[in-house]
């Protein structure tokens, strides 16, 4: 599955890989005892994500809000999240995901000195425009599932035998990961910062610059958008500030070199130009 066209920036075309046909394909590949720990939670996340979602429109921002519907980093959270952390290693060494994902599934800690499990704080982020009008879609279109999902629990209710009742399972489980989303990105968007404006003469690259610079070995030019890492998208050219080539690039002026250190060696650009 590995082989059969370029990464997400060779920019050709390759086959659409849904999230089920990779958690099968991972499954098969271990050994039976650990196929039986980590097949609960493999295919948890998928039916969270959707089955027939395709690999290749997975982000960063999906498995740290997945990671956040976990809950605090228990003994058994930390398993489930290890059998998880495999999964997308997988996905990332069969070139079906343009990074490791994995690095995304942070756990929070158990709040310390308060009862009950209270509220915990949000730290306040920063996103662009384009960000959070995304962000904003899939909440929206995250709400307008809930009327689906309450008429799919109607119908698995219907069947009185609970103990044998998978498909209410299924759905009060996906229903669980659905409303923890919601809630994850209504507070990300309550406590988000837009950043906008334009590029000043003198300007140095932000959060939600477009950078033109040129590789000074090649002559070749690349573009880049500098965004937060919920909003990381390498078909899109769209690079966190917190990447190599993301820090190298922050707070720089037209006219600076860089030197961006990447698994293949040294790269040297020069910056071009900086829009927005």
């Amino acid at each position: 599955m590995g082989d059969g066209g370029e990464d997400a920036s060779g920019g050709s075309s390759r086959e659409v890989v849904s999230l089920s046909q990779v958690a099968a394909l991972f499954l098969s590949r271990l050994a039976s005892e650990v196929r039986q720990e980590s097949q609960g939670e493999v295919y948890r996340f998928v039916r969270w994500y959707g089955a027939d979602r395709p690999v290749s429109d997975l982000r960063g921002h999906d498995v740290a809000l997945y990671a956040e519907s976990l809950g605090a980093a228990t003994a058994d959270v930390l398993r489930r999240a290890e059998a998880l952390r495999s999964f997308l290693t997988f996905a990332k060494k069969e070139r079906l995901t343009a990074s490791n994902l994995s690095t995304h599934l942070r756990l929070r800690k158990s709040p310390q000195g308060t009862e009950g499990g209270g509220a915990v704080a949000v730290t306040p982020s920063r996103l662009t425009a384009d960000g959070h009008a995304s962000l904003s879609a899939e909440l929206e279109s995250l709400k307008a599932q809930r009327p689906r999902i309450a008429e799919e629990l109607r119908r698995a209710m219907v069947d009185k035998d609970f103990r044998e009742n998978a498909p209410l399972d299924a759905t009060r489980e996906h229903q669980a990961h659905v409303e923890a989303r919601i809630r994850q990105l209504e507070a990300l968007l309550k406590n988000a910062e837009v950043v906008k404006g334009k590029a000043a003469p003198g300007a140095k690259t932000h959060l939600g610059s477009t950078v033109i610079m040129r590789n000074l070995t090649s002559g070749s030019t690349v573009r880049y958008t500098l965004v937060s890492p919920s909003e990381v998208s390498p078909t899109e050219g769209k690079i966190s500030i917190a990447s190599p080539v993301g820090k190298a690039i922050l707070n720089r002026s037209i006219g600076e070199e860089v030197e961006v250190s990447v698994p293949a060696g040294r790269l040297h650009f020069r910056i071009e130009e900086i829009e927005g």
